[in-house]
């Protein structure tokens, strides 16, 4: 069965990825893509209401509504975090994934309609939508973990954790678009959860948790994929020793690392549409362009060091980690320094 020959030969875990890939980036253009609709939303008058004998959008929402709006995808994020992962463990990432796929499309297409009513009923279906992208990040192990050769990890780190800054290109360009456009805003909803749901599709029909029986992998590229490899990477359910992680100063450095990239990352997509508009008023399609050189102007350069990393055998693993993880990180820092 394994010697059958394949369009993708013995290169199956690239498309792995790259469906991993799309599903990590829909998820989280789902949770941003209001950052960059709020422009528009305002100035949608075919529902109105009457403020001090003005007629206001019901879309044109106050600061104060607004920051509900975002903070409830935040504690949605959080507190599904935890719950998701012990999930991932018992059940490996397929079923998990693609659940909170379909969550986060189901709660973008509906948000056109949430936004009409009640502020409590949108800021708990923004809650859900945190909960879904909460899943975002424990796939990524999952897939790195199971499919990713020991000497190809870097670039499939690099390829996985892209996906915010990938995002915030598509959407915002997408969404300056459709707004710009005869279709509206909500449309740009509309479109997004269509394409969610289309590539959580794709994923649980070919992502399969363990190589070992996906009879699209080869006998050659699956021993590629476990070459070197630990029980650990290869096992499933194997126990979690959270208090060792949480207490290990080493991945409370990785985490601070990462805290510190994803939070400016997060806090550009969310505010920084608004204030292209707003301050410096930009037209909505210009705003797009120049959001998503921001956010991905770092990109190449992180594959440079992945690629760099994978490759150089003669500095330790360790070595490597300090020099590249830093180069990669602190680019990201530079560039925004650059703009600003």
């Amino acid at each position: 069965r394994r010697t059958m020959i394949r369009l993708w030969g013995n290169y199956f875990r690239i498309i792995i990825v790259l469906i991993s890939f799309l599903c990590l980036v829909s998820v989280c253009s789902n949770y941003i893509i209001i950052n960059f609709t709020f422009i528009c939303m305002k100035d949608d008058f075919s529902q109105t209401t009457d403020v001090n004998g003005t007629l206001k959008s019901i879309y044109d929402y106050t600061p104060t509504e607004k920051k509900y709006i975002l903070w409830a995808v935040a504690f949605g994020t959080m507190l599904g975090t935890f719950p998701i992962n012990v999930l991932y463990v018992r059940y490996g990432a397929r079923i998990p994934f693609f659940s909170a796929g379909v969550l986060s499309a189901l709660t973008t297409g509906l948000t056109p309609w949430a936004a009409g009513q009640k502020m409590g009923i949108f800021v708990a279906l923004r809650f859900l939508q945190g909960v879904a992208y909460s899943a975002d990040f424990a796939a990524i192990g999952i897939v790195i973990s199971k499919w990713a050769p020991l000497n190809e990890t870097a670039i499939f780190i690099a390829t996985l954790t892209s996906f915010t800054s990938i995002a915030s290109i598509i959407t915002n360009g997408v969404s300056g678009v459709i707004c710009d456009s005869s279709l509206g805003w909500k449309w740009s909803f509309y479109l997004h959860a269509a394409a969610c749901l289309t590539v959580f599709i794709i994923w649980v029909l070919i992502y399969r948790d363990d190589p070992t029986f996906h009879k699209s992998v080869s006998v050659k590229e699956l021993g590629k994929i476990q070459k070197n490899k630990s029980e650990a990477h290869i096992k499933d359910g194997m126990e979690v020793p959270y208090k060792a992680i949480f207490t290990s100063p080493v991945v409370l450095t990785v985490w601070l690392c990462a805290f510190t990239e994803l939070s400016t990352l997060i806090m550009i997509a969310t505010y920084a549409p608004i204030y292209f508009r707003s301050v410096l008023k930009f037209d909505i399609k210009i705003i797009g362009f120049y959001l998503g050189i921001m956010t991905a102007i770092h990109i190449p350069f992180r594959f440079v060091c992945a690629f760099l990393s994978d490759k150089m055998k003669f500095i330790s693993e360790l070595a490597k980690i300090h020099i590249f993880n830093t180069l990669a990180v602190g680019f990201v820092g530079l560039s925004f320094l650059v703009f600003g």
